[in-house]
């Protein structure tokens, strides 16, 4: 299903809920948003927006949020 979209074409309806069924399922499999993108040959925000409507729980930005504490010698 993901590698017969067309750029630039409409997914909506059943097509749009079943494409929004195997990205969750990707995406909680820890797909990255940018991994699904590439692979479905749709940008970021597509799949972005398609993962938000079907109710995913988006994982935050990663990296270490932490300051690193200073240790003197």
């Amino acid at each position: 299903m993901t590698n017969t979209l067309k750029k630039r074409s409409w997914v909506t309806g059943a097509a749009r809920e079943k494409l929004a069924a195997v990205l969750k399922k990707k995406y909680d499999s820890g797909a990255s948003i940018r991994a699904l993108a590439e692979e479905t040959g749709r940008s970021y925000g597509f799949v972005h927006r398609v993962l938000s409507e079907s109710g995913v729980a988006l994982r935050g930005r990663g990296g270490d949020t932490r300051s690193k504490k200073v240790t003197s010698a």
